[in-house]
């Protein structure tokens, strides 16, 4: 595993986005595996930072991160998103509040939000 480049991706559960988080992830960090952490709305669930799934999530990041020498943690938000139904401005307020969740954990990774349109499903990196 020495020369393999992992990073991991916080990524809604809904299908239609796997494919287009894997492959953005791989392209920009020219990295041969992404763990896929999902969960239904995984920013509404991070941005509230005290769910009851927030410590499994953390539990599953660290697995990549000690493991698997991650150094970038992706968190995703989508159109349509059926775990956390809300309009694309409220998604990205939670992708901020997650980021400060993930941040909190203090892990030695990089941190960043992606966005995920509902027409192309092509990623936007937003910070």
């Amino acid at each position: 595993m020495p020369d393999e480049v992992f990073v991991t991706a916080i990524n809604c559960m809904d299908g239609r986005t796997q494919r287009p988080v894997f492959e953005w992830m791989q392209s920009t960090y020219n990295a041969h595996h992404v763990d896929m952490i999902t969960e239904p709305g995984p920013d509404g669930i991070l941005a509230d930072g005290h769910d009851i799934l927030v410590p499994t999530i953390k539990e599953r990041v660290l697995v990549s991160v000690n493991a698997h020498g991650s150094k970038v943690v992706a968190i995703v938000s989508h159109d349509m998103c059926a775990g956390n139904p809300v309009s694309k401005e409220e998604h990205l307020e939670h992708l901020h509040k997650a980021a400060e969740t993930v941040r909190g954990w203090e892990l030695p990774v990089e941190v960043v939000g992606l966005w995920v349109d509902g027409e192309k499903w092509e990623v936007e990196r937003v910070f």
